[in-house]
């Protein structure tokens, strides 16, 4: 293939040239193109409450929520008139359901704040989530702003994700102009010369340019989450970085060994190409545990993630050794260590002396026991927080402070009393018109006494404490249907919180008449929280089977698998315990970034992370394994082959965890939390991969196992030998 490759090199870069000249403006706008939601569970009973109230009473809780201030009394005449005549403008804009404010609800005070200055107008779109954004864009620069003698802000579910949407994409270009020079700088370092260092990059860029093609197409036939266009762009480049960083290096040592450019272009990738196939699918199966979630934010970085893989992959093995053949021996030019009077040689050479990591290996090797124990038990110790997690879902504080949003909602917790803007709702979908006029007053009375809940809206009134404080009103006819009604129940409780969470668990056990489904921005989480701890089973089966799998058939063994799954999860301890340490916490965030501590992690976020770290870990793992394994076909002796496949990749596997580390640690200086934490616990697992387990773990554990880390039963020895990958 690589033979194939460097006799057509320039048919494949035209054909490369061709391709890209149609994907850039292709798949240019792709954020515009794709869903903003993704977040609930299909089928779960807070979706269906949700779609119910969409679709068949197009009523339930706000999408916005216009925060009206004035200086004076709202009571006023002058702000009075002004507020109720912004009512009216909202409730006749094309794709509202229904606006109601303080001044059209006959002076409600749960809509008043507690100085009587502010007033709160809610505001219901129509349409799905996407044609919920749309409208949202188009309505939210009209009305914020001074109005007369009000001056409006905007928060709410809609506007709250609108800005994180908008955050997101700054962010992301912001993370690609810090990283890039960085990483060329980087690569500078590790290969010396300009054109090395390029082609790399190079690659990098060609694989996130094709992935934005592939989610462009994925849209056209599933959702796909616009968040998912982050991790793609982190793993392209990092991913298709490290691919092509094998593979140069390979290259050059073959040339530094006296062979003709086409025989190094072969062999670069009968050996490096090989093994980044094989890694690429290694990572590839890891992230697509993702898609045993329902829930389409999750399956899109799943999607996302395995085109971006396994574009690096090709890219690196197809693209790169054309340029390599047209480039030939110029791939040292600009050389920059010639200031140091170095030359690819004398890199080459390098290679065959015992250098830092042959003499750590074998350091490590002479007391294998007291290095393992120590270092599994500092990993151990930096994970204990993620004991104590607390996990909750993406709401206005994971803007920076400054962000209209998160200070409208802010106003909102100190303000006023009661959630307003994030009510729960109780669908009766079945309930007869008889049943409504007899048995409905006695259920919303009888909710109206669970703590925590202040108030229940009903078609019959509205109930506090177990007594009726307002007869039904025109308003109430939203909650009309053809057939079935609603509620909804105002409680004084943050939702995502583990008071909200037991709010709904006690909701749904009140007895109802009739079908209950329970809807609102808590019960998404109850239901979300539970359906990713009936699946993760599942993803972590698929994950730990697969590695077993795709390990044996790479080295003949069934004592490396084990050991590669016992590492890779030991490495995510510390990652996984920094998350709590320092984003559930509030520690250490001089160092990270400023940003609001809630008391929670992101629900998704560990599950992503766990995910995208492991397959990174095995990443590192199949490039050291290939060395080893190829040093102990070669000599038979364990020791010496842990020692020179340490030596052969430490230095290129720490450069490839520096610029992978360097992609990711740039998404901590995002405004947007759940970007920060991302950057941070990936940039720190592949770091503790690098480092701690790849060059003290893992030649102290094989050097505990001897010849034992070659072994396998014999029936499957026997088939290793007919279907495994070696040479």
């Amino acid at each position: 293939m690589g033979r194939w490759l460097a006799r057509r090199r320039l048919l494949v870069l035209l054909v490369t040239l061709a391709a890209l000249v149609v994907a850039v403006p292709f798949g240019s706008d792709v954020e515009s193109r794709l869903s903003e939601g993704g977040i609930t569970v299909p089928a779960s009973e807070s979706a269906l409450a949700d779609e119910l109230l969409n679709t068949r009473f197009e009523g339930g809780s706000p999408h916005l929520v216009f925060i009206a201030a004035a200086d004076k009394d709202i009571n006023a005449v002058p702000v009075s008139s002004e507020g109720t005549a912004l009512t009216k403008q909202l409730a006749d804009e094309p794709g509202v359901v229904q606006a109601a404010s303080y001044w059209t609800l006959g002076k409600a005070p749960t809509l008043r704040s507690k100085d009587g200055t502010t007033g709160l107008i809610m505001v219901r779109l129509a349409g799905d989530e996407d044609q919920v954004r749309k409208t949202a864009a188009r309505i939210v620069p009209e009305v914020v702003g001074d109005r007369g003698p009000l001056k409006v802000t905007a928060t709410g579910v809609t506007a709250v994700r609108m800005e994180i949407e908008k955050r997101s994409e700054e962010d992301l270009t912001k993370a690609e102009l810090l990283s890039g020079p960085l990483v060329l700088i980087i690569l500078l370092l590790v290969f010396g010369s300009v054109v090395a260092a390029s082609t790399p990059l190079a690659v990098g860029i060609l694989a996130v340019i094709g992935s934005f093609v592939i989610l462009r197409l994925l849209d056209m036939v599933v959702q796909v989450s616009v968040f998912s266009v982050n991790i793609t762009t982190a793993l392209g480049l990092g991913l298709a970085i490290d691919y092509s960083l094998f593979i140069v290096t390979r290259y050059r040592e073959e040339l530094a060994r006296g062979r003709t450019v086409h025989e190094a272009i072969a062999q670069s990738v009968r050996t490096a190409g090989r093994t980044v196939l094989f890694s690429a699918l290694t990572v590839a199966v890891s992230l697509s545990a993702m898609l045993v979630f329902p829930m389409y934010h999750l399956r899109s970085f799943a999607y996302s993630g395995i085109a971006v893989v396994i574009l690096a992959a090709l890219g690196s093995v197809i693209i790169l050794p054309a340029l390599l053949a047209v480039l030939g021996h110029r791939i040292d030019s600009l050389n920059v260590r010639r200031l140091f009077r170095r030359n690819a040689k004398a890199a080459a050479a390098h290679t065959d002396r015992e250098g830092f990591w042959h003499k750590l290996a074998m350091a490590v090797m002479r007391r294998p026991l007291p290095f393992a124990l120590t270092v599994t038990a500092i990993l151990v110790a930096l994970g204990l927080p993620f004991l104590r997690a607390e996990f909750g879902d993406s709401d206005d504080r994971v803007l920076p402070a400054s962000s209209p949003a998160h200070q409208g909602a802010q106003v909102l917790r100190e303000e006023f009393d009661n959630r307003e803007g994030s009510p729960l709702n109780v669908v009766l979908p079945d309930l007869s018109a008889q049943a409504q006029s007899t048995e409905l007053a006695g259920y919303a009375e009888q909710l109206s006494t669970v703590p925590g809940i202040t108030r229940v809206d009903a078609l019959t009134g509205s109930y506090s404490e177990g007594r009726q404080v307002a007869p039904p009103e025109p308003a109430s006819a939203r909650f009309k249907a053809d057939r079935g009604t609603w509620l909804s129940v105002v409680s004084d409780t943050e939702p995502y919180s583990e008071r909200g969470m037991d709010l709904v668990d006690t909701i749904r056990a009140q007895p109802a008449p009739g079908t209950a489904l329970v809807g609102g921005q808590a019960a998404l989480l109850v239901d979300s929280k539970t359906t990713l701890a009936d699946k993760l089973p599942w993803a972590l089966g698929i994950i730990a089977v697969s590695t077993m799998v795709l390990l044996f058939l790479f080295t003949g063994s069934l004592l490396i698998p084990l050991k590669a799954i016992v590492l890779n999860l030991l490495s995510l301890t510390a990652t996984f315990g920094a998350m709590v340490y320092i984003f559930q916490d509030g520690h250490l965030r001089w160092l990270v970034g400023d940003f609001t501590v809630t008391g929670m992690l992101d629900i998704d976020t560990p599950i992503l992370m766990f995910c995208v770290a492991f397959g990174l870990s095995m990443d590192y793992e199949v490039f050291l394994l290939s060395r080893i394994k190829e040093e102990y076909h070669r000599t038979g002796d364990n020791i010496s082959a842990v020692a020179w496949g340490l030596e052969r990749t430490g230095r290129l596997v720490t450069a490839a965890a520096a610029l992978v580390a360097t992609v990711l640690l740039a998404f901590a200086t995002s405004g947007l939390t759940p970007l920060k934490l991302l950057g941070v616990g990936l940039a720190l697992a592949v770091i503790v991969d690098a480092t701690l387990v790849r060059g003290i773990l893992v030649p102290a554990f094989m050097r505990l196992a001897g010849r034992a880390n070659w072994w396998a039963p014999r029936p499957l020895a026997r088939l290793h030998q007919k279907i495994g990958l070696d040479d």
